[in-house]
C-alpha cells in the first residue's frame, strides 16, 4: 500500500472550497471534461468519469464514486484503477491569518493493490508513481485556488 499526501493554503473559506471541490461538473481542474454518471443530488454514491492531461501530456480517463462527504470538512473518493484501487481524501479546515479566512487543504491518496499485478506495479514503479501523483495533486490545489479566486472575483 503506497499513500502519497500533499498539503496547502488557499486564500478562500472551507465553505467556498467545498462549494467547488463538490460541484459537478467541476470547475476544476479547467481542462479536461467531467461525465457525470449518476443521477441525484452530490453525496455518496455519485459517481463521475474524468478525462484530463496527465502530467507526461497525455490524456488520462479515471472514475471516482463519493464514499463520504463531510461538509464543508472532509471528502474520500474512491477510484479503481489497472490493478490497484484508489482512496481520495480531501480534508478542508478553516485558519485565521491577520484577519483573513484561508481553508488549510490537505489531500491524500492511498493506493490499495487489488490484483497481484497490482503489487507487482507498485514495487517496479512505486518512485514514480509517488512523484507523479504528488504532482497531480499539487496541481489539483492550484487548481481549486484559482477556481476560488475566480469565484471571487465574479
Amino acid at each position: 500500500m503506497s499513500t502519497v499526501a500533499v498539503k496547502g493554503l488557499v486564500a478562500a473559506s472551507a465553505a467556498d472550497l467545498w462549494r467547488l471541490l463538490t460541484a459537478l461538473p467541476r470547475s476544476f481542474p479547467a481542462e479536461g471534461s467531467v461525465e457525470v454518471l449518476t443521477p441525484g443530488p452530490f453525496g455518496p454514491g455519485t459517481a463521475w468519469r474524468e478525462t484530463r492531461t496527465g502530467p507526461d501530456g497525455n490524456s488520462l480517463t479515471e472514475e471516482f464514486v463519493v464514499l463520504t462527504a463531510e461538509p464543508p470538512r472532509r471528502l474520500v473518493l474512491g477510484s479503481p484503477g489497472a490493478g490497484v484501487d484508489y482512496r481520495i481524501t480531501w480534508t478542508l479546515r478553516e485558519v485565521r491569518r491577520r484577519r483573513r479566512r484561508y481553508a488549510a487543504v490537505a489531500v491524500t491518496v492511498r493506493a490499495l493493490p487489488a490484483a497481484p499485478a497490482g503489487r507487482a506495479a507498485a514495487l517496479l514503479l512505486g518512485g514514480l508513481a509517488v512523484r507523479t501523483a504528488e504532482q497531480v495533486l499539487r496541481r489539483d490545489i492550484a487548481a481549486l485556488a484559482a477556481a476560488a479566486d475566480r469565484h471571487e472575483a465574479v
